[in-house]
Formats: structure tokens, C-alpha cells, sequence
């Protein structure tokens, strides 16, 4: 499996989630049952971690998706966003530059062209903020 695998898969639990009311344990077992989504820890970890943090993750996405209303940013775009940024909080010695790419590359294959500038500029907003650029 390629190092960036696990975040795929991690995004298409966290999919999945999104039109459930499931535990991430609920989740990973029916992924298990499906057979197509191979979990390893570490996507295990970004899945549990961003539903633990949806609600601080989105707080955060309000304040730097100045043009749109949570409630207006695509189910795919969300999701990515808060991926990256629970990595850019959680992981502060990896370089942000991964999670932003990494952010881009899927929502190239998820999410239109629009989406994906639009994650790439919400998530280079609050690199600069923040102060996360390398």
C-alpha cells in the first residue's frame, strides 16, 4: 500500500460516516465486511480522530471559507478539509505541505476543479495564519 493509501481510505470511512449516525468502530467493521477499503492503523487513527473533532475542525473551516457557509461546502470538500486540518493540528512536525497536497490530490479524483481550489485556498489561509508554512 502506498503511504498516501490510508488517507484514501480514511476519506472514504469518513464518507461513509457522513450519512450515518455509526461509532468508527461500526464503521471500520463494515468496511472490514465490504472487503474494499484495506484499514490500517493509521487510517484507523485520522478516521477517529477527525469525528472526535468534527465540531472544532468545522469551527475552524467556518472562519477561513470566508465566501461560503458551512452548510454550503460540498459533503466531499468538508471532509477533506477537516482531514487536513486535524493533520496540520495533530501532526505539527509533518510538514504542512503533505497534508495540503495530499488534500489537492483527492479532491482531484473526488471533487471538481472549483473544489479543489477552493480547499487549496482554504487550507493555504490557515497556513499563513497560523503560521504552519515550512
Amino acid at each position: 500500500m502506498k503511504a498516501s493509501q490510508y488517507r484514501e481510505n480514511a476519506f472514504l470511512i469518513l464518507f461513509e460516516a457522513s450519512f450515518r449516525n455509526d461509532s468508527p468502530e461500526q464503521l471500520f467493521q463494515l468496511a472490514e465486511e465490504v472487503g474494499e477499503i484495506k484499514l490500517t492503523d493509521k487510517s484507523r487513527s485520522l478516521v477517529t480522530g477527525v469525528l472526535s473533532q468534527t465540531e472544532e475542525l468545522d469551527s475552524i473551516i467556518s472562519s477561513y471559507s470566508r465566501k461560503r457557509a458551512l452548510h454550503r461546502i460540498a459533503r466531499t470538500d468538508l471532509i477533506l478539509l477537516r482531514m487536513a486540518l486535524y493533520e496540520l493540528r495533530q501532526y505539527p512536525e509533518q510538514p504542512a505541505g503533505i497534508a495540503v497536497s495530499e488534500a489537492v490530490r483527492l479532491a482531484e479524483v473526488y471533487a471538481s476543479p472549483e473544489d479543489t481550489a477552493f480547499i487549496n485556498g482554504v487550507l493555504g489561509n490557515y497556513i499563513r495564519t497560523e503560521g504552519k508554512a515550512e
